[in-house]
Formats: C-alpha cells, structure tokens, sequence
C-alpha cells in the first residue's frame, strides 16, 4: 500500500534521476507535474539518459506545436509507443536531434512492427522517384533509374534513411524503459544490412541517372557486399565494403561505381571499395572472368578470408551471383596454401598494431579480448574446416559459432559462452555508436562514471547486489574481455586435448583427422607427429598428465606462434621427458606464465638452445620477472667467470675440470641466448658475455693444468704463462659459433732453464687444447694457435723475448694487422700485459704503418674478396666474407687503426664498435659512414648469430626466401612474416657499408 501510495504521488526530479537544473520547469512546461503523469514520469526515468529525453521532449514540443497533445495522449496510453520514444532520445543525441529537425518523424515510432524488407526498399526507392529498369525486375535484378538526382536526392536518400535507422533504433532501446519485446544482435545486424542493401540500391539508381541520363544502361554491373554487410551483421555506422563486377569493365562502369560510392558515401555511411583486387590501386571494376584470374593466380590468404563474407547485393543479381559462384569455392582451399600460417599470423600482428597503446582496454573492436579476436578465430575455424564440412559454410560469426559448435568443433560450453561474449561486446558498440550515430569502438575511460552509467542504462544492465549499474558493466567488461582472450585456447587447443584423450567423451570436439587439419592450419608441417605427441604430454601417468591438460592448451598456443612449431613441440616433449623427476618443472609452467610464453618461444626458435636447456634446465628459473625485470639480464657475466673458475679449480683431475667448466659455459650459453632470442640483450651485450666465458673457461682449464702439473713433479711450474686472445676474443666480440684465436706466451723463472720452460709451457697448451677440444654433446671449444708467428709450422708457445724478437724482424703485414685485436685474456695477467706492451710499438708504430704495409693490406684484401669466398656462397649474403660483412668492416677499421693509431691513443682498441666510436670522434670518417659501418657489423653479427641459434652450428651463409629464412629472421628479431623485410633490410645496410669500405680501401 505504502509504494502504490508513493508511485501516486509525484515524484521529485531528484527522484527521477534529473540532474539538470532546468528539469522541474521542463517538466512544468510539458504539463507532466500533476499526479495524472506519474507513469510517464516513472518511464522518463528509465531512459539511458532522462536529462537528454526531458529536453528533447521540450524541443519536440516547440517543433510540433498543435500536434503535441496528440503525443502526449499517446505517451499517457500506449506503452510501447512511450517505450521506443523515450529509450530513443534518451539513447542518442543525434537521433533526437533529427526527431526535432524533421517533426513529422514521431509518427513513425507508433508503428508496433518495423517495416519490412519490401517496405524499406520502397521506401529507399521511392525518396528519390527510382523506377526498375525494363525487364530487370523479372530477372531478379535490383537495377533502377531515379528521377531525382543531384545534392537533392543526397539529401532525400538521408531523410530516408535515417527515419529507417530511427524506427529500428526505437525498437532497439524500447525494452530500456517499458517491458517491450528484446530485439537480439543476430536480428539488428541483419535489419540494417537490409537497410544498406536498400539504401545502395536507391544511390545506385541515382548514380545510373546522372551517368546515363535518359539512355539505357551500356553495361552490367554487380554490387557485391563484403564484411559485416556481407555477413547480414552490421553496425549502426559503419564501413560498407563493397566489391564491384561490371560486364564489360569500362569508364561508363567505373563511372557508375564511383557515383554510387560518393553518394552513398554522403547520404548514408562510408562506402568502401579497397577490398578489391590489387586494393585502392586496382582497377574499381573489373568482369568476373577478371576477378576470378586475380583470385587464381595473385590473391593473398586475407583477400580469401574477406570474400568467405561476400554476398550479392545490389545491381545485375544474376551477374552477382555467378560471382559468388566462381569465387567461393577457392575460399574453401586458402587454408592448403603454403603461406597460409604466416599470412594469418601477420594478419593478427597486424591488427594489434593498429591500436595506440593507450586504448587496448577500451577497445572493442581491436584490443585485447575483442571482438576481432572472436571474429578472427570462427573465420579461420571455418577455413579449415570448411573444406570438408559444408556446414561450416555461412556468414555470420553468431551462425558460424552456433555451426562450429553442432559440428563438435568448438565444445558446447565454450560455444555458448564465447556466443554470449561476442553479443555482448556488440551490444556496447552499438549503443555507443548509436549515441552520436558516429563510428567508434571506444569504450569510455573508466574514470568517466557518467558516461559509463549512461551505457549500463542504455544496455539495460541493472543494479546486482551491492554493485550499481555502473559497477556491473565494469565487472561485465572485464568479464568478458577475459573470456574472450582466451579464445584461441578454447577454440583450437582445447579440442585438440579432448580428441588424443578422450577425457569428455559427452563433448569430444575432434576426430584425429580433424585435430591434424586443424594442426595443419596452426602452422604444423607435420601434424600426425604432432599429434602423437600431443597425446604422449597428455597422457602422462598421475598428477604430471593432470597439470599437463591444464598447460597444454596455452603451451601450444605459444608453440604455434613460433616459426617451428613442429620442433617447438618435439622438443617440449623432450625436456619434459628429460626433466619426468623434476617436480618443479611443470609446477612452474603452470604458475608463472611468462615462463611458459619465454620458454615456449625458445623451444620453437632455437635448436642450439633447445640442445642445452635439456642439459641444462636449472636455467628455466631465469626466465621469469624479477624486481628489476627479467631474471636472465640480472646475472652479470665477471660473476659468472668467477663462479666458474672457482668450481673448476676445485677439481682434481683434467677430465671433472674441464666437465665443470663446459657445465657453467652450457648454463651461461642458454642463458645469453635465451636472452637473446626473446629480444632481452643487444648484440654487444650478448658478444661481451660469451667472450667472458670464454675468457673464464681457458683461465680455469689453465690454472687446473698448472696445478696437476705442479702435483705430478711435485715443485713450482718452472715458468709464466699467459694466454693472449686474438681476433673475435680479443676484441671482446665473439659469437655463438665462434673459435677462441689466441696466443700463448711464457716466460721462464730466474732459476728454470729456459728450454725445459718451454718445452713444459708446450706441453701445458696443449693440454689445455687437448681437453677443451675433447668430444662433447655441447658447442665445441676450440683453441686455435693459427695466428701465431709462422703459422701452423710455428711452435705452440714462445717466450716473450722469442715473440718480440720475431716481430721486429719478421713480422709480416697480416700478422701486425692481427695484433691489432690481441688482449689478455688468461693466465698470468702480468706477463700478458708485458706482452701488450712489447707490441704496441709493433702495432701502433711511430709515425704509423709504411706505405708499402698499407698496399699489402689492401692487397691482401682483394685477394681474399676473391677467393676465400666459400664454392657457391651468395657475396650479398655471406655475413662474415660477404660484401659489407663482418670481414669488410673489420678490415677497414684496422687499416684506418693501422693508419692514424699512432697519432690517436683512443684507436688503441681491439673492439670493432669501440674503435669505430673513436674513428668519428678523431673525424678520419664523417658521422654518416661511421653509422653505416657500426649498422652494418652490428646487423650482420645478428644475422650471423641468428644462424647458429637456428642451425645449431656455425654458418655464415643466409639463406633465401622459404621457410628457413623465416626461422632466422624470426631469431633475428624480426617478425616472421617479415622475413623478407628482414632480408631486404641486410641487402640495403650492408650494401651501404661496402661503398664507405670501397672509400676506404680505394683512398
């Protein structure tokens, strides 16, 4: 009794949920102030925006002048007239705003039923007087000829339509405010491609008329719908795509075409021809039989996955539909192209990058957990199984949901849910579109309450519990947008387990043979073994088998985004099956994720990594985020080459020693290149790590040597030793396929006879050669002595009077221009100075270098540009010997250190980028040239090292276009499906490099 009592009386604006200050007086003004208005007022509350309502009723009122007390009797008796009023001007300012500019409009919205599709193509036709071209209408062709043309029949076609979009809008929001029947999303989108096949039919009729006037029409021509429109699944604005096919495909068709484009383009929405052949560039119409060679021989995967949504519009409908005929099958065979992965995943990359970084939460179409990600993922679903299921075959994502779902494709649940999703996030777009009736996809900051309570309202989403309106679709949003992120697990890795398992046989997904189509489609060149070992993972005895069904999905997602899934796979199965006892592994994978993307991306990268890490695995700890970041840049290397001496030296015996040694150099390799691969270390980051384990290895293999000798003779070592590094070592600069050159230098005790020191500082290095070299299952350590004095014929070791003896007299250019990179790395770090002292007068002569050493170099050098290129190696390709390599910018920057060292202390430096910084800054070369060259070292060093990561050996050569490529440039850095930008970019810095080298060498 109490709340009719209350409902009776009249309610305050406050109580409403008027804001604004001129409400009562709008309310007074309209006559709504007494009791008799209590209904109306209680629905005036419920409109999204009651504020914008009450003052476009005020507006109308003004408008309309005598016809008002009719709609007001209307407001006060017909529920559903008052429903779609009020939830269409509470809805949308633009809407109201025309409601008021065209006053007769309000009529339309006491209509209970919208009009239907006939209705609304007469209507369409009729704005502009278009009547059927003769015989058209009997073959069921949709071509007209309008009587009015020009800016006024812009201006009749936009009156037209928006009274439509007006009364579909009306019918819309009503169920906001009064207990009106739902119109559902599958419903509005279908109702407004009707509108837009209308309306492009009505601008098609006028652009007939202004470009052939009163004469027949010379050609056929097609209107054919693509996206949403294809898919009868518009939005309030939006693009309409279309594609046009005209017999023959002349100016007069291409005349009509662009008419029909401009008008529409000015009367209703965008219209959008780009997804024709060859796009914005190609001809704007084309014969069928032109369209269907383009497809045939040139079209890309996307072209394919645009038309599984193409659709006869408009125009000649018999032309139209043998289109649709020819071009629909090949949809069916995109996924069998070989280039069908990459293209789908640079699709994806794609649309990711379109979206500012500030907006991929509030992004509903683009961002995270997306619309595009629910439409992306059914699209490619019906691709690959399309081609054997016809059921699959239809346009809109709702349907193609519901079929992938009754075809086991997609489990029920997942199904249902992702379905819900999807509406939903529509539902959002739609009203946020419908409110200014302007193409967006942005959801309101989530500071903005105001606006976010207006769409809680104008989605009908209701107070819960202790969450208002606005509080439930912030919880909706972020519900949602989960679920859907989550799509690709749901949608292809999910039914893949539910097929090897068989662990819900009520909602088993996928026969094997669907499960190796749908393998196939996710990049895997051979999809039975994949499957085999899908099965092996999930299959696993006891609690293993359980956490891997919870991990696998998202494994194999990550998997699949790598440029080699299928040893990405393998060698998950590998390590799990090497690492069966170790609890913490899968533990680990299934609590921090980004340990399972890192470690994804790494076995499906590198197979240089993936050989340790199986011997190796305590490094995985390292993939995860520490405080400061990733846990694999925090260790720095001095701290690795301490731990790894101190743990070799301990060793009693050369054999444990050197398993020790190769031990933490295996870790530390995993480490950098991990680190590497996942985009976490530059190239001089990563050369100067691995130059210090090497540096730490020969430190420790040496000192264990001296240490057992010392045991064995049972007194002190009659001599010094010292290990310089030469080449790549010495410069600090190693790579992961790289030997260690160095030389080994002794000096013998004050009471030592000098021959016996020799003769056992010999028998040390080559110890020390020896067990380093010794077979192993890890990346080789060789020690190699080949740029010592006389070569290979030369002895091992020297003393430091017999080196600088050698040098002043014998020293040839080459050897001078290798001492150039020559740095202590081992051993006696006393007498490996003393040996960098004795050769800086070698090295960095006074006065510089004779003119007859320099033309020796540049002799040298073009006989090794000659001939020391490998039997059938590509010059543009060869990172180290190629032109611009690692050779040419090395070598001129010794030549220039050769030349100016003398006169510039900072040219004495065995580092290539060091000693470049140097060469700018003393201006032997402009800014520009010493770019180039650092460019080109560092891009050729990363490609290099790319290879030995891929490869799992040394190789200098890059390979061509293919999927090989593809895996390097990928470790490169590069996405892959930009494996020939990464290629391009090579040919263009090191071509670059070579003409500042030719300056050099030819000065």
């Amino acid at each position: 009794m109490t709340r009719r009592s209350g409902r009776s009386a009249v309610p305050s604006a406050g109580r409403l949920g008027l804001l604004d200050t001129s409400a009562p007086q709008n309310l007074a003004e309209l006559g709504w102030n007494t009791p008799e208005s209590v209904d109306v007022l209680w629905a005036l509350s419920r409109a999204p925006d009651a504020d914008l309502a009450l003052r476009t009723l005020v507006r109308l009122r003004g408008a309309v002048e005598d016809e008002w007390s009719e709609i007001d009797a209307a407001l006060r008796t017909d529920k559903s007239f008052r429903g779609r009023l009020f939830g269409v001007i509470g809805s949308s300012d633009a809407l109201a705003d025309h409601l008021v500019a065209e006053p007769s409009s309000w009529r339309l919205l006491l209509a209970d039923a919208l009009p239907d599709r006939d209705e609304v193509d007469r209507r369409m036709l009729e704005s502009v007087g278009a009547e059927p071209e003769p015989g058209e209408v009997e073959k069921g062709n949709r071509v007209h000829r309008a009587k009015l043309t020009g800016p006024k029949s812009v201006v009749a076609l936009r009156l037209a339509y928006r009274n439509l979009i007006l009364q579909l809008a009306a019918h819309d929001v009503a169920s906001t405010v009064e207990d009106e029947p739902v119109m559902w999303l599958p419903e509005v989108g279908a109702y407004l491609s009707d509108l837009a096949d209308a309306a492009l039919t009505a601008a098609l009729a006028v652009a007939i008329a202004e470009v052939c006037g009163d004469e027949p029409v010379p050609v056929r021509i097609a209107v054919i719908a693509m996206g949403k429109c294809g898919a009868r699944e518009l939005n309030y604005v939006s693009d309409v795509d279309v594609i046009f096919v005209s017999d023959p495909a002349d100016g007069t068709s291409s005349r009509i075409a662009g008419e029909m484009m401009r008008i529409g383009s000015l009367a209703f929405f965008e219209v959008d021809a780009a997804l024709r052949p060859e796009g914005k560039s190609g001809a704007l119409t084309r014969t069928l039989e032109s369209h269907v060679a383009y497809y045939e021989r040139w079209a890309k995967t996307w072209e394919f996955q645009a038309l599984l949504k193409s659709r006869a519009m408009t125009g000649d409908m018999e032309l139209a539909n043998e289109y649709i005929a020819a071009v629909k099958p090949m949809v069916w065979k995109a996924a069998e192209r070989p280039d069908f992965v990459p293209e789908v995943q640079k699709m994806r990359r794609r649309v990711e990058s379109l979206v500012p970084e500030g907006e991929r939460e509030r992004n509903l179409k683009l961002g995270q957990g997306s619309l595009r990600d629910v439409e992306f993922a059914v699209q490619l679903l019906q691709m690959v199984h399309g081609r054997v299921d016809e059921s699959l075959r239809v346009m809109p994502t709702v349907d193609a949901l519901a079929a992938l779902t009754a075809g086991g494709y997609v489990g029920r649940d997942d199904g249902a849910n992702l379905s819900a999703s999807y509406q939903f996030l529509r539902l959002l777009e739609h009203r946020l579109q419908l409110q200014r009736m302007k193409r967006t996809h942005l959801l309101p900051k989530p500071d903005d309450t105001e606006a976010l309570r207006w769409l809680a309202r104008a989605a009908h989403i209701r107070r819960e519990g202790e969450l208002d309106a606005t509080g439930v679709l912030r919880e909706q949003i972020r519900h949602q947008s989960l679920r859907v992120r989550r799509l690709h697990e749901k949608l292809f890795y999910r039914p893949l387990l539910e097929a090897v398992t068989r662990f819900k046989p009520d909602e088993l997904t996928l026969s094997d043979e669907s499960a190796e189509r749908r393998l196939a489609a996710l990049g895997y060149a051979m999809p039975d073994r994949a499957l085999s070992h899908i099965r092996a993972l999930s299959n696993a005895p006891g609690r293993r088998g359980q956490i891997q069904l919870l991990i696998l999905p998202q494994l194999l997602e990550h998997i699949g985004d790598t440029p080699d899934p299928d040893a990405g796979l393998l060698n998950y199965r590998r390590l799990c099956e090497a690492l069966e006892d170790k609890d913490w592994f899968l533990r680990l994978l299934r609590d921090d994720g980004v340990v399972a993307e890192r470690l994804m991306k790494v076995l499906g990268t590198s197979e240089f990594i993936a050989n340790m890490l199986i011997r190796s695995p305590e490094v995985i700890h390292q993939y995860s985020d520490g405080p400061d970041g990733p846990k694999l840049c925090e260790i720095r290397p001095e701290d690795v080459a301490k731990g790894l001496i101190a743990s070799t030296v301990r060793q009693q015996d050369m054999k444990r020693a050197v398993a020790v040694a190769r031990s933490h150099r295996r870790a530390e390799l995993v480490r950098v290149a991990s680190a590497d691969v996942l985009g976490l270390m530059d190239v001089p980051t990563v050369c100067k790590a691995l130059s210090s384990v090497w540096a730490a290895v020969l430190n420790a293999a040496l000192t264990v040597a001296i240490d057992i000798s010392e045991r064995d003779r049972g007194k002190p070592a009659p001599a010094r030793i010292a290990v310089i590094g030469m080449g790549r070592l010495g410069g600090g600069e190693l790579g992961y396929g790289s030997d260690a050159d160095v030389l080994f230098v002794c000096q013998p005790n004050r009471d030592a006879d000098e021959s016996e020191a020799v003769r056992w500082s010999q028998t040390i290095a080559e110890t020390v050669r020896s067990a380093l070299g010794s077979p192993s299952a890890d990346p080789p350590l060789e020690v190699d002595t080949g740029l010592r004095p006389e070569g290979r014929n030369g002895p091992v070791v020297r003393t430091l009077a017999a080196y600088s003896a050698y040098y002043a007299q014998w020293a040839q250019a080459w050897e001078v221009q290798a001492l150039l990179r020559a740095h202590q790395v081992a051993g006696d770090e006393a007498l490996g100075i003393d040996f960098l002292h004795m050769i800086d007068h070698v090295r960095y002569p006074a006065g510089g270098v004779s003119n007859e050493a320099v033309k020796e170099i540049r002799r040298i050098k073009a006989r090794v540009d000659a001939e020391r290129l490998p039997r059938g190696a590509d010059p543009a390709t060869h990172t180290k010997l190629g032109r611009g390599g690692l050779a040419d910018i090395e070598w001129t920057v010794q030549l220039l250190q050769l030349r100016y060292a003398h006169r510039y202390r900072s040219l004495h430096n065995t580092s290539t980028l060091e000693s470049l910084d140097a060469i700018g800054a003393a201006e032997l070369l402009s800014e520009n040239d010493v770019a180039l060259l650092k460019n080109a070292w560092i891009t050729a060093t990363k490609a290099r090292n790319a290879l030995v990561l891929v490869r799992g050996k040394p190789v200098d050569q890059l390979p061509g276009p293919g999927k090989q490529l593809r895996q390097i440039a990928y470790a490169a850095g590069w996405p892959e499906d930009q494996a020939s930008e990464f290629l391009e970019n090579y040919l263009r810095v090191t071509r670059r490099a070579k003409a500042v080298v030719l300056k050099v060498f030819g000065a």
